[in-house]
C-alpha cells in the first residue's frame, strides 16, 4: 500500500501545523467571548436597575459604544505591533484584555451598581469594557494565522471555534435563567446581576487561561517576523495601504459585512416577533429551531471545513454561498405557496418541511462561517507576501472597523421595517393579525436581505483571485523570501 502524501509533500511547501489539543485550547476563546457576550446582554438591565437609566438613553449609549468598539479595533494594531516581551505578545494582550474587561464589568454590574450613580458612571465603565474587549478579541482573531498555514487545517480551527460559540451561550443561559434566576426570586434584580457577573467572569477567566496554554508555543518573536530586514514602527499610512492594496481583504469586507448585516437584521427581536409571533403564529418554534439545529450545524461545519481544506477557503465561500442562496429562495417560495399558520401545527407536513429547510440553511451558513475563518488567515498571509510586513492586527482591525460600522445599522434597518408597518409608538406583539404588508416586509427582511448579501459575496469573490492554487504560491514565496533573508543575515555575520 502506497504511503498517503501529506499536504506539504503534495504542494511542495513546508506547512506549519498545530496539534489538535492546541486548536481545542485556542477554541476555548469562545468560552471567553461568549461568557462576556452573555453578561453584556444584561447591560440594559444593569443600566436600568443599578443606575436608573431610561430605555431610550440605554439605546443611545449602546449604539454609540458599538461604533466606538469598531473605532478601537484598528487602533489595537499599534499596541499589537509594539508589545514584545520575554513572556510573549499574545498572552500578555489576552490577559490584559481580560483583566480590563473583568474590572469594568465588575464595577458596572456590582461594585458601583445600585449606589446612586447615574448614566455617566455606567457609560464610563461600558467604554472601559469596550477597550478591554477590543484588546482580547482582536488579539484572538490574529492567532489562527499563526497556528497553521496548512490550507487543510485552517478550516478545522473554525469548526472548533464554532462549536464553542454555539454551546457556551446555551449552557450559560441555562445556568443564568434556570439556576440563578430562581435563586433570586425569579426576577432581574441587583443580587441576580451580581451573581451573573461573577459566574460569567469566572468562566471567562478559565477560558483565557486555556487559550494562553494553547498558544504558548506560537507566542515567540520568530512567529511575528516580517520579510523586511529593518522593521519600522507601524504608521497610519500602513493601515491605509493595507485597505487600498490588499484585494482579498477588500473582497472579504464586501462579502462578510453584507452577509452579517442581513443576518443581524433578521435576528433582531422585532423581526423574530414578526416572523414567528405573527406570520407563523408560534413564538416557541423559534426556540425549538435554535435547540435542534445545534448538533446538525456543527456537523455541517465539519463538512464545510473538509471541503474548504480540500478546495480552498475561497472556493468554500463561493460554493456554500450558492447553496445558502438556493435554500433561501426555496424557503421564500415555500412561504408564498403554503399557509404559514400550518407551520405552527406540531408535526404537520408544513412544520416538518420548514424545520428541514431551516436546518439546511443554518448548516450551510455555518459552512460559510468556517470558510470565512480560514479566508481571514489567508488574507493575513497575502499581506505578508505583498508588503513584506507581518501585520495581522492591521488586517483584522481594518476589517472589523468597517464591519462594525455597517452592521451597527442592523437595528436601524429592523426598526425601519417595523415603522413601515405602522409600529412607530408600539412594538409588534405575538398573536397580532398577519396582514399582507406584514407578510411581505417580513419576507423581504428575513429572506430577501440575505439573498442580496450573498449576491454581494459572489460578486466580491469573482474579483478575488486568492484561490487554493494562489495560496500555495503565496506560501512558497513567503518561504523563499524568509530563506533569502536568513541567508543574507548569515553572510553579513561571516563578513
Amino acid at each position: 500500500m502506497s504511503k498517503k502524501l501529506t499536504a506539504s509533500e503534495i504542494d511542495g511547501v513546508t506547512y506549519r501545523r498545530a496539534k489538535t489539543w492546541q486548536i481545542i485550547l485556542y477554541a476555548c476563546n469562545g468560552l471567553v467571548g461568549m461568557s462576556m457576550y452573555s453578561l453584556i446582554n444584561l447591560a440594559s438591565y444593569s443600566a436600568s436597575i443599578g443606575y436608573g437609566v431610561t430605555t431610550i438613553v440605554i439605546g443611545y449609549i449602546l449604539t454609540c459604544t458599538r461604533i466606538l468598539d469598531g473605532v478601537t479595533d484598528p487602533l489595537l494594531a499599534f499596541i499589537y505591533d509594539r508589545v514584545n516581551t520575554r513572556f510573549g505578545k499574545l498572552r500578555i494582550l489576552l490577559i490584559a484584555g481580560y483583566l480590563i474587561e473583568a474590572i469594568a464589568l465588575l464595577c458596572m454590574f456590582s461594585l458601583f451598581s445600585g449606589k446612586g450613580f447615574g448614566w455617566v458612571t455606567f457609560t464610563f465603565f461600558y467604554i472601559i469594557y469596550v477597550i478591554g474587549y477590543t484588546i482580547s478579541n482582536m488579539t484572538a482573531q490574529t492567532i489562527p494565522a499563526l497556528m497553521s498555514n496548512d490550507p487543510g487545517q485552517r478550516p478545522l480551527i473554525g469548526v472548533w471555534t464554532t462549536a464553542f460559540n454555539y454551546f457556551v451561550p446555551m449552557i450559560l443561559m441555562m445556568i443564568l435563567n434556570m439556576v440563578l434566576l430562581p435563586m433570586f426570586g425569579g426576577e432581574y434584580n441587583q443580587a441576580f446581576l451580581t451573581a451573573a457577573c461573577l459566574v460569567c467572569l469566572a468562566a471567562a477567566a478559565i477560558g483565557t487561561m486555556l487559550v494562553c496554554i494553547g498558544v504558548s508555543s506560537y507566542d515567540k518573536p520568530e512567529y511575528f517576523e516580517g520579510l523586511e530586514r529593518t522593521k519600522e514602527k507601524l504608521k497610519i499610512k500602513d493601515m491605509l495601504d493595507v485597505l487600498a492594496h490588499n484585494r482579498p481583504l477588500q473582497c472579504y469586507i464586501v462579502s462578510n459585512a453584507s452577509d452579517k448585516l442581513a443576518q443581524q437584521t433578521g435576528s433582531q427581536s422585532v423581526i423574530t416577533t414578526l416572523l414567528f409571533g405573527i406570520v407563523i403564529g408560534n413564538m416557541g418554534i423559534s426556540t425549538m429551531l435554535t435547540v435542534i439545529s445545534m448538533i446538525p450545524s456543527i456537523l455541517f461545519a465539519a463538512a464545510g471545513a473538509r471541503y474548504a481544506g480540500k478546495h480552498g477557503s475561497r472556493k468554500g465561500i463561493v460554493t456554500w454561498t450558492w447553496i445558502s442562496m438556493i435554500i433561501s429562495v426555496v424557503t421564500l417560495l415555500f412561504f408564498t405557496v403554503v399557509d404559514p399558520g400550518r407551520i405552527a401545527v406540531m408535526m404537520s407536513p408544513a412544520m416538518i418541511l420548514y424545520v428541514l429547510l431551516t436546518l439546511l440553511q443554518n448548516g450551510s451558513n455555518m459552512c460559510i462561517t468556517t470558510s470565512n475563518t480560514a479566508f481571514m488567515a489567508d488574507t493575513i498571509d497575502y499581506e505578508l507576501d505583498r508588503s513584506g510586513r507581518y501585520v495581522p492586527a492591521v488586517v483584522t482591525g481594518t476589517y472589523s472597523l468597517i464591519d462594525k460600522i455597517i452592521t451597527a445599522f442592523s437595528a436601524t434597518v429592523a426598526a425601519g421595517a417595523a415603522a413601515l408597518l405602522g409600529y412607530t409608538a408600539t412594538m409588534p406583539q405575538p398573536g397580532e393579525a398577519c396582514t399582507t404588508a406584514i407578510f411581505w416586509v417580513t419576507m423581504a427582511v428575513k429572506f430577501g436581505m440575505p439573498i442580496i448579501g450573498w449576491l454581494c459575496t459572489l460578486a466580491a469573490m469573482h474579483f478575488c483571485k486568492l484561490d487554493k492554487e494562489e495560496m500555495i504560491n503565496v506560501q512558497k514565496r513567503i518561504a523563499e523570501k524568509k530563506e533569502k533573508a536568513r541567508h543574507e543575515v548569515i553572510m553579513e555575520h561571516l563578513k
